[in-house]
């Protein structure tokens, strides 16, 4: 299984699959298609039935199953990259048995992890470590968890001692821009529980995520030509400050953590004329989202005041916290938690300061906590995942789908 799922992870990375927010297509990006073919071909090679790959870039196939009354349950992974950082001509290296101290990635360029900046590095001293060269990110998120789900259902197939349900596998695009799951088929998917491959280090387990919105800050400028701009110009940049600063300071995400809700300016972009600025406005409890919200919606609309009206401001939910759907569910959590000892891993349940693909697919009526895909410092160059989180994965895979049958889950 080791060797299955590291070559095919290898395999998956050297495809550029970024997605790209500033489409309205989906998918966002057609090389997305170079990646979701390549992983036709294997799940036919596999064995697997009903695959489907449709105008839109989701890939679902099912592995019937081999013993009578077991409920059908899913396995779903994202096929794009991050648009953070580029995706393209990916050069994977291994670090066999780690020695725990900092990793150059780049000699040339003076690209380093180091264990100043990133100590959790050091819990990884004795694992084997594939990171980048520090050109571009890894694509563990999520290539990892396509690789770890197609190796255990090819394990699964080749070993009908163990007995299972029907198992649903899907491939989205887009989900690093927030639409992985927006044009998702649940009916046709056919699972009634599914599990997303989407989390971080070797045993964490997430059912809890942000409730999340986008804000987006128009500022309207005036732009006259420098030398007779007094009394006349108006100067959108100096405003956007203004937004800036009427938001929390303490409330930023590198100020926060655990359950603490924050306001993310993740992207600017203007001139004199006008100038906009995207925000993501997170928090774990819906109370204190609506209350977040509010106050975002209220403190542009008192700087725009100050303007005379010149800045206006949109904001838009994205997802909810799966955690209202998810609890009504918890078996599903419980056997997670009790496959991974029994496969000799530690549960870390933790609330995922951020989203899933199961954020939305657990409001669309398909309860979907997330599981450990096994990468670490996932979007930048720095990103790396242990070969042994990749096996872990795979085999928890496998064990999921034999507790399922062990308690006749329907």
């Amino acid at each position: 299984m080791r060797e299955k799922v590291l070559s095919r992870f290898l395999n998956y990375v050297s495809i550029d699959t970024c997605s790209d927010p500033n489409s309205d297509l989906t998918p966002s990006t057609q090389k997305q298609f170079d990646l979701a073919k390549i992983l036709v071909k294997e799940l036919e090679e596999i064995g697997l039935e009903d695959i489907s790959l449709d105008d839109n870039c989701y890939l679902m196939a099912k592995l019937p199953a081999n013993v009578e009354g077991i409920g059908a349950i899913g396995f779903i992974s994202h096929m794009d990259t991050a648009p953070d950082m580029t995706g393209a001509n990916v050069k994977p290296r291994i670090i066999e048995n780690y020695n725990g101290e900092d990793i150059v990635l780049n000699a040339e360029k003076d690209i380093v992890t180091k264990i100043k900046d990133y100590p959790e590095l050091a819990r990884f001293k004795g694992q084997s470590l594939i990171v980048t060269d520090g050109n571009t990110l890894l694509g563990a998120d999520d290539k990892a968890g396509i690789a770890e789900i197609i190796t255990a259902v090819e394990y699964l197939a080749k070993h009908p001692e163990i007995k299972h349900g029907d198992i649903m596998v899907g491939f989205t695009p887009d989900e690093e821009i927030g639409r992985g799951a927006d044009l998702f088929d649940v009916k046709k998917f056919g699972a009634k529980y599914a599990y997303t491959m989407d989390g971080g280090e070797m045993g964490e387990l997430e059912y809890e995520t942000f409730n999340a919105a986008a804000g987006t800050v128009t500022i309207q400028g005036r732009n006259v030509h420098p030398g007779s701009a007094k009394d006349k110009m108006i100067n959108s940049q100096y405003i956007a400050a203004d937004v800036m600063s009427a938001l929390p300071i303490a409330e930023r995400p590198e100020s926060t953590e655990g359950y603490e809700g924050f306001y993310h300016l993740t992207d600017i972009n203007g001139n004199t004329e006008q100038t906009v600025l995207k925000y993501i406005i997170r928090d774990h409890n819906r109370e204190k989202f609506e209350e977040r919200k509010l106050f975002f919606q209220k403190s542009i609309e008192e700087v725009s005041k100050k303007y005379n009206g010149r800045v206006s401001v949109e904001i838009k939910d994205q997802y909810y916290n799966m955690r209202e759907v998810v609890e009504q569910n918890m078996f599903m959590v419980d056997i997670a938690v009790d496959a991974m000892k029994d496969i000799g891993i530690e549960p870390n349940v933790i609330p995922i300061r951020g989203g899933t693909d199961g954020s939305k697919l657990s409001f669309m009526g398909l309860p979907c906590p997330n599981l450990f895909a096994g990468g670490v410092y996932f979007h930048g160059r720095n990103e790396f995942i242990a070969i042994e989180a990749l096996e872990a994965a795979s085999k928890l895979i496998v064990r999921i789908a034999e507790k399922y049958a062990e308690n006749k889950i329907k």
